[in-house]
């Protein structure tokens, strides 16, 4: 089926092809838009944010130093406290520090490790034993 369209003749004038005006972008508005744009204007896609890969923390280890002078009951009672050590945890510590002259109380990120030796310490201090406590990078 064909159809026939048939259009006035009178007032034709030549025909000349219609091109819309071009648009760009203008000022932002108040609602993040652009006032006299088009979304045909913009280019769409994905935006992708790399996180940087974080590092762990060093870690460093906490040790005591045996002396003659210190008790050992008083060095099970720091573990305990200080490094929240069982009793049995404790003894074996202390009693490791005795034979070796050394022992670890644990390994913690710097400022922990820090706060440990310093509580540490100052326990021994005020209980007037010459304690030893150290960190060293692990």
């Amino acid at each position: 089926m064909t159809m026939t369209l048939k259009l006035p003749t009178d007032n034709l004038s030549p025909i000349r092809p219609v091109v819309p005006p071009r648009v760009t972008a203008g000022p932002k508005d108040d609602d993040g838009g652009r006032k006299g744009g088009n979304d045909a204007d913009f280019e769409t896609g994905t935006v992708t944010k790399t996180r940087p890969k974080t590092k762990r923390p060093n870690l460093y280890r906490v040790l005591l130093l045996n002396d003659d002078y210190t008790p050992m009951e008083f060095v099970v009672l720091v573990l305990q406290d200080v490094f929240n050590k069982s009793r049995e945890d404790a003894m074996r510590i202390m009693l490791h520090v005795h034979q070796k002259g050394v022992g670890e109380c644990g390994v913690y990120p710097y400022e922990v490790a820090e706060t440990k030796v310093t509580r540490v310490m100052d326990t021994a201090r005020k209980n007037q034993h010459p304690l030893q406590c150290v960190m060293e990078k692990q």
